[in-house]
């Protein structure tokens, strides 16, 4: 037994795994490695038939206590346990060999009734919004293409005057068992039944308007109630505006997924907004109030003397909502920029070489016959002239 290996690692679990883990463990093992998905591969049968042998082990509760404390010779008779080998006739795996051949064929032992009510298929769309439609909320109406039940027929797709007949297929239920011999032998299936599609009844005589659908579809006005907050690619819910339901089942639902303009000032992010605004150096020097543009309108905000370009101030509670509660708004930040004058006449130019001087940091000084001589070390006034 010492080629074989250890039963927790085939499955990929711990030791102190539970039942549920090695059971789940074991579907996804054997879903990888079955042989009818690998026909002629010997390699997948053999991991295959490791997986079983283990988990054979494993889920019984007095074989896993032998194998934790005598290991794989618990079952060859030399420790005594005397179990001989393995006997999968007595072992319950329907519902997980179900979960298998129910993936690789379509059907599946536990696939749901479909004979029974259904709700409808989601319907999708989409409906574009402005920067401030989505900080504040509001109305959209859009057009849509929906299914109503036919009137001439009641949704049952009959001729008037003629009922649809049970399926003698699925004698009504919707589905249909079939048998599949696989390399476990025989393995009940389900699948939907091909006749009837499911509903387990069939139209003969079908209705002139819907043409046996049971539903005419026409053009549709819905109105959307965007919520304050909403970012892009978010999606609004309307309940029962999808495809009708399936034997009396509840329509389906309406997703519209929102797109939001990009704004030419604005740049958001989370509940934050972000934008810049443009100072000029006399005010950056000395002070002043600017003009800001929010999306809650213009405001008028004092500027400190000695601001720098680049600085960022916050503008608490001028940002976006939150979906949840729109009295709770995040904030504004805006970031500070300095303009450089530009085109300045002589005079001009004069008084800002003064101004730069009374400062401490004058852009020329006086050599020693008298002519002005530029400094090697600008000051910010200096990279100001070098681009006028």
């Amino acid at each position: 037994m010492a080629d074989k290996r250890d039963y927790y690692e085939v499955l990929g679990v711990p030791k102190n795994a539970t039942e549920a883990e090695i059971k789940k463990a074991f579907r996804t093992t054997a879903k990888k490695y079955h042989p009818d998905m690998h026909p002629g591969d010997k390699e997948c049968e053999e991991k295959f038939k490791e997986a079983q042998e283990a988990y054979a082990v494993l889920s019984d509760a007095e074989k896993r206590r032998q194998y934790d404390q005598f290991g794989h010779a618990a079952f060859d008779g030399s420790a005594g346990a005397g179990a001989g080998g393995f006997d999968f006739s007595g072992m319950d795996m329907g519902d997980i060999f179900g979960d298998i051949f129910g993936d690789f064929f379509g059907g599946g032992s536990r696939r749901r009734d479909n004979s029974g009510p259904m709700k409808g298929a989601n319907l999708r769309t989409s409906v574009r919004i402005t920067f401030e439609e989505a900080v504040f909320g509001c109305e959209k109406e859009i057009e849509m293409v929906l299914k109503d039940e036919c009137k001439t027929c009641h949704g049952t797709g009959a001729k008037p005057g003629t009922n649809p007949e049970t399926c003698t297929k699925c004698g009504g239920k919707g589905k249909v068992v079939f048998t599949q011999q696989s390399f476990l032998g025989t393995v009940q299936n389900v699948q939907t039944c091909p006749d009837c599609g499911g509903k387990g009844k069939i139209v003969r005589e079908k209705c002139p308007d819907c043409r046996g659908t049971g539903y005419i579809a026409s053009k549709k006005k819905i109105q959307v109630s965007i919520p304050a907050g909403i970012d892009n690619g978010q999606s609004v819910r309307i309940r029962e505006k999808g495809e009708p339901g399936v034997n009396g089942g509840p329509r389906g639902d309406l997703l519209v997924e929102v797109i939001v303009s990009r704004h030419p000032i604005f740049q958001r992010q989370d509940m934050n907004i972000f934008s810049t605004a443009p100072i000029s150096y006399a005010i950056a020097a000395l002070g002043g109030t600017i003009r800001i543009n929010t999306v809650d309108g213009d405001i008028l905000y004092d500027v400190k003397p000695g601001t720098q370009t680049d600085t960022k101030i916050r503008l608490k509670g001028k940002g976006v909502p939150s979906l949840r509660n729109k009295a709770v708004r995040g904030d504004h930040y805006v970031t500070l920029v300095v303009q450089v004058p530009t085109g300045l006449n002589a005079e001009a130019k004069d008084l800002l070489r003064q101004f730069d001087e009374a400062s401490g940091g004058s852009l020329t000084k006086e050599s020693g016959s008298g002519e002005k001589t530029e400094k090697k070390k600008k000051g910010f006034m200096g990279k100001i002239f070098d681009e006028l």
